[in-house]
């Protein structure tokens, strides 16, 4: 028994085999393999931890865990050999690269919720939220579609690319002036924030320009460089983001969900029943509302029975 258990390797390469000149190998599917279980295990933690505080409270471990479980399953596919497509490239030939476009169906779903999350922290109006989260998806787009195009084209589409991330990048730093406005404590928080996942972020279009780009390094290296990148932007960036949130009232964010006095109300023909306000610090349920408390009070309808 334990020297076939010693034996047992990953054959994941091996039950779905490269179809690309460059291409994934055995040691590249065990590091995606390792990075999936950071990503799983990160969001389970997450979401277990998210069940202790109130509902109001749990936007940024809801984000979290949304960003979480996405790269989870792109992490999987990955490790499998799944999720990537041979494209001829351009330098280095002749042959194919496998190009890996279940990362930017990733990056289409986590990158908007990250700039939400960091957005929100500022207190931005949502004008500029939307805007950022537009250009974000215009640089996630023109990636895709650089590292799909065999010609030289593709260097239209990372440079379009690069100046939608500008964009971002400058909506982004706007950011630290505003959450000036909330107090020192969510600036210097924020600024922490938007400093760590915008250098990170400033790695994206080098990597694309070594790997999907120019083909100057191998598949595997390029699983490793952006591996290491989605470790730092994710699961890394989610622990410091819910310490740092955790020391801030949500209400000045504009964001504290807790329900008030007539906010929940369970109606029964003309009858309206309304539940007293939860309060800090007393146990309750999910919704803040302390337990044991009863109803608050009944109005009659206006036209009674």
């Amino acid at each position: 028994m334990d020297s076939l258990l010693l034996q047992r390797r990953n054959d994941a390469v091996a039950t779905n085999p490269p179809n690309a000149t460059f291409a994934l190998t055995e040691n590249g599917s065990s590091w995606l393999w390792a990075v999936f279980s950071v990503m799983a295990l990160s969001c389970i933690i997450i979401a277990a931890l998210s069940l202790f505080k109130p509902m109001g409270y749990r936007i940024f471990y809801l984000l979290n865990v949304a960003v979480l479980a996405t790269a989870s399953v792109s992490y999987f596919s990955l490790a499998s050999d799944l999720g990537l497509t041979p494209v001829t490239v351009e330098f280095r030939g002749p042959g194919t690269r496998q190009i890996a476009y279940v990362r930017y169906i990733d990056w289409f779903v986590t990158t908007p919720l990250l700039l939400t999350e960091l957005l929100l922290t500022a207190g931005l109006p949502t004008n500029i939220i939307i805007s950022t989260i537009f250009a974000d998806l215009v640089m996630i787009i023109t990636g895709l579609a650089g590292a799909l195009v065999v010609s030289s084209y593709k260097w239209g589409y990372y440079t379009m690319g690069c100046v939608a991330m500008l964009w971002v990048f400058w909506n982004v730093f706007t950011g630290i002036k505003v959450s000036g406005n909330i107090g020192p404590d969510v600036r210097k928080s924020y600024t922490l924030l938007a400093v760590w996942l915008m250098i990170i972020w400033l790695n994206y279009p080098i990597c694309w320009g070594l790997s999907e780009g120019g083909n100057r390094i191998t598949v595997v290296g390029e699983m490793v460089y952006y591996g290491v990148l989605d470790l730092l932007a994710k699961p890394v960036f989610a622990a410091i983001s819910l310490a740092l949130h955790s020391k801030i009232d949500l209400s000045r964010l504009g964001l504290n969900n807790e329900p008030r006095m007539g906010q929940i109300a369970l109606t029964n023909g003309n009858t309206v029943v309304e539940k007293g306000r939860g309060q800090r610090g007393v146990e309750g349920d999910d919704y803040g509302v302390p337990a044991g408390a009863g109803t608050g009070h009944v109005q009659q309808g206006a036209a009674n029975v």
